[in-house]
């Protein structure tokens, strides 16, 4: 309760705010983003900044790792406390830019009196779910009344949500309890990175400069969805050294866990194992990897593109449904063999009849059905160039 207390006090602080700058007119020619993730972001920005005059202010929230590069037409703002001068500017820009451009549920539009001519377009940071989310997460259900009212108001802000097919399109529409007419199907800005033959073949050849262990050896990357919990340790679920026994000679193990999670991965044989969990964007490292292991994440969306295998490492499916929720049975939304330990993940990777290829195809073509390597140019041109 305390919690929301100071929620409640920050959306007063914010409105009141925001309806002082909401006096002054509405400026053309600028467009404001905010972000907390990546990808989505940057390509739609850059396709702004290529295709357009417009002046771009993003307003970064303090988990972001991302650098942005600031010109005559781009502006960096820190959208958080305690960078105080410039969280007045970004409340001001908020309320006088014409398009404003999102990547996550952010609470203060539960405040923000945003006027009809604005257009406030949802990227969102995912291409596909197979978890929940929005309103349709079981957590909500042991939320106050004043959090659900909360959720609401933010979602009843999105007059646009991008999406890349209309499975999503369905999901989108359930967990933010907003019409069909919102979508937007010009396909998923991060995708277009995935249809780039140049920038993938960069990635690749800039991984093999950093780590040449690579060059002769298939590439696992082990990238799980965030889990609630302690942030600071964490005991991995693969067993490293039962894997090293039967891949060392022909593999090695990327990972990519949240960068706040720690784990000890020391063992005998240092090059098979690396850790890449401070690395910003999982778009390139999924460039240069040859088998892809997660679990709930998102990831295997972008990855289907590169028509790679897939395995689902779910040790704990049946908790983590129970927490969570899917939208549909497991089993039916992946397209790759589940594992539930080491033992059977080793055995996995070494049998090459494991991996239905047809399936992974057929995952990629329903979830990026609209993401066809312009996906940003064609967001860009719908409300630019209209």
């Amino acid at each position: 309760m305390f919690k929301e207390i100071i929620i409640f006090i920050y959306l007063i602080l914010f409105r009141i705010v925001f309806n002082i700058f909401r006096l002054l007119p509405l400026q053309r020619g600028k467009t404001v983003f905010v972000a907390s993730f990546e990808d989505n972001i940057l390509y739609t920005l850059r396709d702004v900044e290529k295709q357009t005059d417009e002046r771009m202010i993003v307003l970064r929230l303090s988990d972001w790792k991302v650098t942005i590069q600031e010109t005559a037409r781009i502006r960096v703002l820190e959208f958080a406390f305690p960078h105080i001068f410039h969280w007045f500017q970004a409340v001001y820009h908020l309320a006088t830019s014409k398009i404003i451009f999102v990547d996550n549920y952010y609470g203060f539009l539960a405040a923000a009196n945003v006027r009809k001519e604005v257009s406030v377009i949802q990227l969102w940071h995912a291409a596909g779910a197979i978890k929940l989310f929005g309103l349709r997460n079981p957590a909500i259900s042991e939320r106050p009344a004043i959090a659900k009212w909360r959720f609401r108001k933010v979602y009843q802000h999105f007059d646009h949500v991008v999406v890349g097919c209309e499975a999503m399109a369905g999901i989108f529409q359930e967990s933010f309890g907003i019409d069909h007419e919102k979508m937007l199907r010009t396909g998923v800005p991060r995708t277009d990175f995935f249809f780039d033959q140049l920038a993938l073949e960069r990635e690749r050849e800039k991984f093999l400069r950093q780590y040449p262990v690579i060059r002769d050896k298939q590439v696992i990357l082990y990238a799980p969805t965030f889990r609630n919990g302690p942030k600071t340790t964490a005991e991995l679920p693969l067993n490293i050294n039962e894997m090293c026994q039967s891949l060392c000679e022909d593999y090695v193990l990327f990972l990519h866990l949240h960068p706040a999670v720690k784990v000890d991965i020391s063992i005998s044989n240092q090059t098979f194992v690396i850790d890449l969990s401070d690395y910003h964007n999982v778009n390139h490292l999924l460039a240069f990897t040859d088998i892809l292991i997660t679990d709930y994440s998102s990831i295997p969306f972008e990855f289907s593109l590169l028509e790679r295998p897939m395995i689902f490492f779910a040790y704990d499916e049946e908790a983590y449904s129970v927490a969570s929720g899917f939208w549909e049975p497991y089993e039916d939304m992946v397209p790759g063999p589940i594992v539930k330990n080491t033992t059977e993940l080793v055995d996995a990777l070494l049998q090459k009849d494991a991996f239905d290829m047809d399936a992974v195809r057929k995952f990629a073509r329903k979830w990026n059905a609209y993401s066809r390597g312009r996906s940003s140019q064609a967001l860009v041109e719908r409300f630019y160039r209209s």
